[in-house]
């Protein structure tokens, strides 16, 4: 099976296809709750997790008070979309 184009929605993507690609960007899957993964990046971090009709990303203490950011993106939106949207940082 190959990886839709990157133009597609993500909800047409297979489960196993969006893992392969979360990998493929550098993510690490939660062992023990599978459906959230963690991203490091030399200037910032950031948990994903997989819900049910979108993708949320918390960045892990990026705001300017230190907080976390979080942003969600619903399974609507093309991979390249989301790829750019989340994969740029905070």
């Amino acid at each position: 099976m190959s990886i839709p184009s990157p133009d597609t929605p993500l909800y047409n993507h297979p489960l196993p296809e969006i893992e392969q690609w979360l990998k493929s960007r550098g993510c690490q899957q939660d062992r023990s709750e599978l459906h959230c993964w963690r991203i490091q990046r030399p200037t910032w971090e950031a948990e994903l997790s997989l819900d049910i009709d979108q993708l949320t990303v918390r960045y892990l203490h990026a705001g300017a008070d230190g907080k976390d950011i979080q942003r969600a993106f619903k399974y609507s939106l093309s991979r390249r979309d989301i790829e750019a949207a989340v994969f740029s940082g905070p």
